[in-house]
């Protein structure tokens, strides 16, 4: 079985937030792990609305809904320029897959990733596959993460040399104190500024400069 974490990076007011939702971060499957941080997990059952925030990161997400008297949906949540907002009632279930940082591409090839930053689209057509149900349906928390690795191995992502590139600089640009400027993290692989914000559109979603560090 996967393993889980339970770290709550990112989550505004995270103890009340856990107070009211069980909420899980299992790993992908071994061979997935080069592409996905972690997975997401979400039940609820509550007696009144709630509203959870989570502070954005340079990641796409692929999430798999289910909200009480509605159709299960699936939808890809681009890099979000402010908080990641949504409103949770009645009974629901939510399972997210959390790429990292110049991975979702892989996945999506024919667009780039700047295409879905600041846009959540519901049932997007380069995800025609996609089985809401399948995912969403099991009780069991197992089967359910077996559905995600079904999911994405079936979609058979390939290394892409660039897409190794820009996420090995967005990490350089995160822990790299001495790297202040664009110009400077362009200047360590010899590219120019210009390059760096192609790379970085196509595979990250947003420029080097991206936004704030967060969770989700």
């Amino acid at each position: 079985m996967a393993a889980e974490r339970r770290d709550t990076r990112g989550i505004v007011g995270a103890a009340d937030f856990l107070a009211r939702v069980d909420f899980r971060r299992p790993d992908a499957a071994e061979p997935l792990r080069a592409y996905v941080e972690h997975y997401w997990l979400i039940d609820w059952d509550l007696p009144e609305p709630y509203v959870s925030h989570v502070v954005p990161h340079p990641a796409v997400h692929i999430v798999f809904q289910q909200f009480e008297g509605q159709e299960p949906f699936v939808e890809i949540a681009g890099v979000q320029h402010g908080l990641f907002t949504q409103k949770l009632e009645g009974r629901g279930r939510v399972c997210g897959i959390k790429f990292r940082p110049g991975r979702f591409r892989a996945f999506a090839p024919d667009r780039p990733v700047s295409a879905w930053t600041g846009h959540r689209v519901r049932s997007p057509e380069v995800l025609p596959d996609a089985d809401p149900a399948a995912v969403l349906a099991p009780d069991d928390e197992p089967t359910r993460i077996a559905a995600l690795d079904t999911f994405l191995l079936t979609r058979n992502p390939r290394p892409d040399p660039q897409a190794e590139l820009a996420a090995a600089l967005v990490d350089r640009a995160r822990t790299d104190r001495s790297i202040r400027r664009v110009t400077e993290l362009a200047h360590t692989e010899g590219m120019s500024v210009r390059l760096l914000q192609r790379l970085f559109a196509a595979h990250v979603g947003v420029g080097p400069g991206g936004p704030p560090s967060g969770g989700g």
